[in-house]
């Protein structure tokens, strides 16, 4: 007689968390209650990232599959962790604190399908404090910018993605806050398609305390969109500073010829030599960009049903 063979989730709903012990056990309970209705097969995963309190224990009280982290690493390394551990077709990233709500899980898995990655995007009535509401339209601005596609919510952590295509970039991903801005534009630049469900964000439950800090964080939300910009779309940044500093001294040159009465000068030409630099450089970025994106490429399983 053969073993039964089990039967692969469609739906892995992951789960980072860090000292989230006084509330990990509610919020499993309420997204498996949701998630039941999906996928009776479902598996929920806690990546403990080394915390001091019951969280683990807690989590695997209230059912969940739990791996821990023997110290804090990140909590863009839990998410890798659960990617890299999850058997379902399709993740469901989401917060342990209890700020998203594990009814809209239903609206990002269903809208999966046509769209390769739905994101949670924050609506007007959620409850978050205004200057990171200002940071998150600023960073959204960059990274329209940076795709050439609305970005209507970069840094969301609650989002669902087809298994195949997390794990795809699952080696771009950074250890820190920042891996929502990195998958993001990822997707984006793979020419997969990224859809937005508008949702409201709770106030954190519990006595928790959020672990971003709006300074250190807000300057590394920024610096990883730099870099994204020069790692996905070069081009986009050095073409217009190769411009800028082209007619910068375009521009000091004539002011002294015709104002100065004054020889062109060495400074107008090193300013047009640096900007025709400035280009060469972002065109080699560009080359190795596409040798980045097609290493993704050679990532990517051939069985997307897998």
């Amino acid at each position: 007689m053969q073993p039964e063979k089990k039967t692969s989730p469609k739906i892995t709903v992951i789960i980072p968390a860090f000292n989230e012990g006084e509330v990990i056990g509610g919020v499993i309970e309420r997204i498996r209650a949701v998630v039941n209705t999906l996928d009776p097969e479902n598996e929920i995963i806690v990546i403990d990232d080394g915390s001091k309190d019951n969280t683990a224990q807690s989590a695997r009280d209230a059912g969940a599959r739990v791996i821990e982290h023997p110290y804090n690493i990140g909590n863009g390394a839990a998410v890798k962790t659960g990617i890299r551990n999850a058997r379902g077709k399709i993740l469901v990233t989401i917060d342990g604190d209890g700020q998203h709500d594990p009814n809209d899980i239903i609206k990002l898995v269903n809208r999966i399908g046509p769209y390769d990655m739905v994101v949670g995007s924050r609506n007007r009535a959620s409850d978050t404090a205004a200057h990171r509401d200002v940071a998150n339209r600023v960073f959204n601005s960059l990274a329209t910018y940076v795709s050439g596609r609305k970005i209507e919510d970069l840094t969301s952590g609650f989002r669902a993605i087809k298994a195949h295509i997390a794990r795809q970039f699952v080696y771009l991903l950074p250890n820190q806050f920042s891996y929502p801005t990195t998958i993001t534009l990822s997707v984006v630049r793979a020419g997969y398609s990224l859809g937005y469900e508008s949702i409201r964000f709770a106030r954190r439950e519990g006595k928790t305390k959020s672990k971003i800090k709006p300074l250190r964080d807000g300057l590394r939300f920024l610096m990883i969109i730099l870099k994204i910009a020069v790692f996905y779309a070069p081009l986009k940044i050095f073409v217009p500073v190769s411009i800028f500093t082209f007619v910068l001294g375009v521009a000091y040159g004539l002011m002294r010829i015709f104002i100065l009465n004054a020889p062109y000068g060495q400074t107008s030409a090193l300013l047009m030599s640096t900007a025709a630099l400035i280009f060469m450089v972002g065109l080699v970025s560009e080359q190795i960009a596409q040798l980045r994106f097609d290493r993704s490429e050679s990532n990517n399983p051939l069985n997307e049903d897998e």
